[in-house]
């Protein structure tokens, strides 16, 4: 049987051992230390076999903020003012909402917009905007004499560098002295003002091809074409897409809009990239259908402006990018769901 001198010596050389490992301190400890003069030091965690490592933090994925450009502002591309008309052969396709949307996005992105709501008699603009209070004077006010131009223009309060000029006031007919070359001089009044030039000039399109519609494309080099997934729409577009063409418009794109997934993967709607080899025209973007947009439409506000956002403001935003950039998007296919028929309930 081992003495206790013995078992005391053991325990003591440990303790040595212990401290004169890598790292530990080299000074020699008593046997009996008191606790109100020395403080022992921890031995290594990977002494103890009973000991846990603390599990490394989890790898979060990269933020996708240079994947949607949120990180940098998008460079004007183009000339300015680039004029760009925002139509559609059918009406109820979502040519105000578009206008209002995009305007305000490139108001975000810290670009002068000019919105004129080309629309007599139907104006629907100042409604969507939340302006319909604050338009006192209009663009015929303006060729006839009785105001001045920055009096008809309406400056947002949200957003200053956005401002909204209407053509006529409701219920009003368009005189016969009206046509494009009245509208022509209106934007180079914009042009040369002292205030500065605007980067964007958005004229919102009346519905149809009359005399209304020609009067709208007049002074613009682009053209935003707007369209549902639907066989009415798709051929007054490819109509309007023909007089655009024949009135010198070559920088067409389309915005495919009102996109519902789940009727596309039951093949009950076209797909956008049906649409885009229909019409064979560049994709600026595709706005999934999105009952908020009645919401904003009743409120005054904007889907750009809701927080958070919904799906249809982000794709109006990106469309906005790519507006700015004069880049397009490229459409995919999205994968068919399977027939289930009666024999397929039995493994069918």
């Amino acid at each position: 049987m081992m003495s206790s001198v013995s078992v005391s010596h053991t325990l003591s050389s440990a303790m040595l051992s212990l401290y004169r490992l890598p790292g530990a301190s080299t000074a020699k400890p008593p046997l009996f230390p008191s606790t109100s003069t020395f403080t022992q030091p921890r031995p290594p965690a990977f002494l103890f076999s009973h000991s846990k490592t603390l599990p490394k933090p989890p790898k979060f994925p990269k933020s996708p903020s240079a994947l949607l450009q949120w990180n940098r502002k998008p460079q004007l591309s183009g000339e300015t003012p680039r004029v760009v008309v925002v139509t559609s052969g059918k009406g109820g396709v979502g040519k105000t909402t578009t206008t209002a949307n995009i305007g305000l996005s490139l108001a975000r992105l810290d670009f002068s917009v000019v919105a004129i709501d080309a629309d007599v008699g139907l104006r629907n603009l100042d409604l969507l905007l939340g302006l319909e209070n604050r338009v006192n004077y209009t663009a015929l006010e303006v060729l006839n004499g009785d105001c001045r131009l920055d009096q008809a223009l309406v400056r947002d309060k949200r957003w200053s560098n956005f401002e909204l000029l209407c053509i006529s006031k409701p219920r009003s007919k368009l005189p016969l002295g009206f046509g494009g070359k009245a509208l022509i001089w209106l934007v180079d009044a914009l042009k040369s003002r002292t205030e500065g030039c605007p980067d964007f000039i958005l004229i919102d399109c009346p519905a149809g091809i009359d005399a209304g519609f020609i009067t709208a494309i007049t002074p613009a080099n682009e053209a935003i074409l707007i369209t549902t997934p639907d066989i009415t729409a798709l051929r007054d577009a490819d109509r309007v897409t023909g007089l655009l063409e024949c009135d010198g418009i070559r920088d067409i794109k389309m915005i495919v809009n009102r996109v519902r997934t789940d009727m596309i993967k039951g093949e009950d709607m076209m797909s956008v990239l049906d649409v885009q080899e229909m019409l064979g025209l560049p994709l600026l973007g595709a706005i999934p259908e999105d009952s908020e947009v009645i919401r904003s439409t009743n409120r005054g506000y904007p889907l750009v402006l809701n927080k958070p956002p919904t799906l249809a403001g982000l794709a109006f935003e990106q469309a906005a990018w790519r507006l700015v950039e004069q880049d397009t998007m490229q459409a995919v296919m999205v994968e068919e769901e399977p027939k289930r028929g009666f024999f397929s309930f039995f493994g069918g």
